[in-house]
């Protein structure tokens, strides 16, 4: 974890203070933009998240944590999870449930795009990708995920709740995002069968009425699935509820054809939002200085954006990240041999 100033590059002094968060998972560490190169200055204080703190303090999210991420101006988390806690008792995703519920991070936010680059990852064929870019927007506190979980000997039930506030803020949050974007919202359900998705098609076509130059469509979780694959570039802001978001942001994510370069932030109503790269911990490559970096160096950019108005340079960070992989400097799980400190350089190189 770390708290930070942030500095404008043109002067000496801070050009007002903001603290960050840094969150350490369980075993992925990625590298990030180095200040002395790139004029952003921070102060670190590292703290203990998900498997590294289980093996610390016997707890995913102990109260020290919790204290400095309430008090930061955004929080940076690295990935967590290890097959080392599959069957244990407390486990790192338990912690992020937990963060996420107790700082009110309704909304995930994922965007999907395609670096032209690395167009021949992907398991779609050319043309099925050409012009893919749109943003997931997921509901992240409710639902079933957040419900009552009965467990019997012979039966087992998973509550699924929503209320009308907990689905019209997350609608409201995706017709804002596509005011920005090309205003066509597409909000997935299954309401010809679930009752929560009655209700959320309900609020939907209600929300939209304050948003006369956005188009809303609608579109059952099935076939959404389906277009996804067969026509992703039909898309522009989807919205949905949290078990349906958690499998179609994944689903999206394989658009890209690698998980390394896609980031994501978790947004609450006034508190810090979350940012952290989508991709596991990846266990096996721990230590060998070879994983990508450019998922987390992407959610860096989005928080300059998002919590700290920074637009340019977000900007500077994606245009550099985008250069760098045009000239072919890729780490190995894109193609290449760079390691984790060669290509983070190569992406400052270009600031």
């Amino acid at each position: 974890m770390f708290k930070g100033e942030f500095y404008d590059k043109e002067n000496s002094c801070p050009s007002r203070r903001r603290n960050w968060t840094r969150n350490h998972g369980s075993w992925f560490r990625s590298s990030c933009i180095d200040s002395r190169k790139t004029g952003f200055d921070f102060e670190i204080d590292r703290r203990p998240f998900g498997g590294a703190s289980i093996d610390a303090t016997g707890h995913p999210l102990p109260d020290e944590t919790l204290k400095a991420a309430r008090e930061a101006d955004a929080i940076l988390l690295a990935a967590i999870g290890s097959p080392h806690y599959d069957d244990a008792p407390v486990r790192p995703e338990q912690g992020l449930l937990a963060l996420r519920k107790e700082l009110n991070l309704y909304a995930n936010i994922r965007p999907v795009k395609i670096f032209e680059s690395l167009k021949h990852l992907s398991p779609l064929k050319p043309e099925r990708i050409a012009g893919v870019d749109f943003v997931v927007v997921r509901e992240l506190t409710g639902g079933i995920y957040f419900g009552d979980h009965i467990l019997e000997e012979r039966k087992a039930r998973d509550i699924n709740d929503y209320s009308y506030e907990e689905v019209e803020r997350i609608i409201r949050k995706a017709f804002e995002i596509a005011k920005g974007r090309n205003k066509i919202v597409t909000s997935i359900d299954k309401q010809n069968v679930l009752a929560t998705s009655k209700l959320w098609r309900k609020v939907a076509e209600e929300v939209a009425k304050d948003f006369p130059d956005v188009t809303l469509e609608h579109q059952l979780v099935d076939s959404a699935a389906m277009l996804m694959i067969t026509n992703p570039a039909k898309f522009d802001v989807i919205v949905t509820e949290n078990l349906f978001g958690d499998i179609l942001s994944d689903e999206s994510s394989v658009l890209s054809g690698t998980l390394g370069v896609m980031p994501s932030a978790s947004h609450s109503e006034n508190g810090p939002s979350l940012y952290e790269p989508i991709h596991g911990s990846a266990p096996d490559i721990a230590g060998q200085g070879i994983a990508n970096p450019i998922s987390m160096i992407l959610s860096v950019a989005m928080m300059l954006r998002d919590s700290f108005g920074r637009y340019e340079d977000a900007e500077r960070i994606e245009r550099a990240v985008e250069a760098s992989l045009a000239a072919g400097i890729l780490t190995r799980d894109i193609g290449g041999q760079a390691s984790t400190r060669e290509m983070t350089e190569a992406i400052i190189a270009r600031l």
